[in-house]
């Protein structure tokens, strides 16, 4: 009787220390309703699903056990949506033809604060294009245009990167940085090295240096470093990869061209 009433015991105290997740979602997507929503994470390099649901009358639910806080995206069958963090607490998704938030918990606000500002370098980034063809319809040297452009867009580059690395540094220890290493790095046709990540990865603490993703990634990355510069990593000689070092962010038009995609 007391092995019995201790294993209750035991149990009562492992679903004590179980928490739960609770999403209460709505939209008004029209072409979303009646479609059937899924909450899907990376595990062991694939994507797995964790929960579904259908929206209905353009509302949705998920609700489950949470044994541990993670970063998930929303995905209507194949297309991801938006990101979002299973955490403890009453989350909130607002889905709309404009743009999707998600917030009610402490990680997922602080996320899509980040992404919001994010987004307003993007937009300031994008206002160059129009800038360009006023000064041009004004009769404005092309060459002036183009220098003047090309310092206002470093600017904004140089604030976007502060922005994204120093996010990252803040959440080292959190489920966000490496969620959104994750998404600055996804970009890349393969693991490369940049400037940012090796100014991340030198203040990084080991936390987030174990994280699976970021431990494969860098690793990875400093494999194809290597070879680039004509080693293999064991030092011996390698036939040099050319990589497209150009930068692909994937933060800024995140959630813009989500909306464009289940329009």
């Amino acid at each position: 009787m007391k092995k019995i009433l201790y294993t209750l015991a035991f149990m009562a105290l492992l679903i004590s220390c179980t928490g739960q997740y609770n999403v209460q979602g709505s939209s008004s997507v029209s072409s979303l309703d009646g479609s059937k929503l899924y909450l899907k994470a990376i595990k062991n390099n694939e994507l797995k699903n964790i929960d579904s649901c259908d929206v209905v009358h353009g509302q949705f639910h998920f609700t489950g056990t949470l044994d541990t806080v993670r970063m998930v995206n929303l995905f209507m069958d194949d297309q991801s949506i938006m990101p979002v963090v299973l955490e403890e607490g009453e989350i909130v998704i607002k889905i709309d033809n404009a743009s999707q938030k998600v917030g009610g918990t402490p990680l997922n606000e602080k996320l899509y604060d980040f992404i919001d500002k994010h987004s307003q370098l993007d937009n300031r980034m994008n206002e160059l294009a129009h800038k360009q063809s006023q000064m041009m319809l004004e009769g404005i040297d092309e060459d002036e245009i183009n220098q003047k452009l090309s310092i206002e867009a470093e600017k904004i580059a140089k604030e976007e990167d502060q922005l994204v690395t120093s996010f990252i540094i803040e959440n080292f220890d959190n489920v966000l940085g490496p969620g959104v290493f994750m998404m600055i790095t996804s970009g890349y046709q393969y693991p490369i090295l940049t400037p940012q990540i090796e100014d991340i990865m030198s203040k990084a603490t080991e936390k987030f240096k174990n994280d699976p993703y970021v431990s494969d990634y860098y690793k990875t990355a400093t494999e194809n470093e290597a070879r680039m510069q004509g080693l293999e990593p064991d030092g011996s000689p390698a036939k040099p990869v050319v990589a497209d070092t150009t930068r692909v962010n994937n933060l800024p038009t995140v959630i813009q061209q989500k909306a464009d995609s289940i329009k």
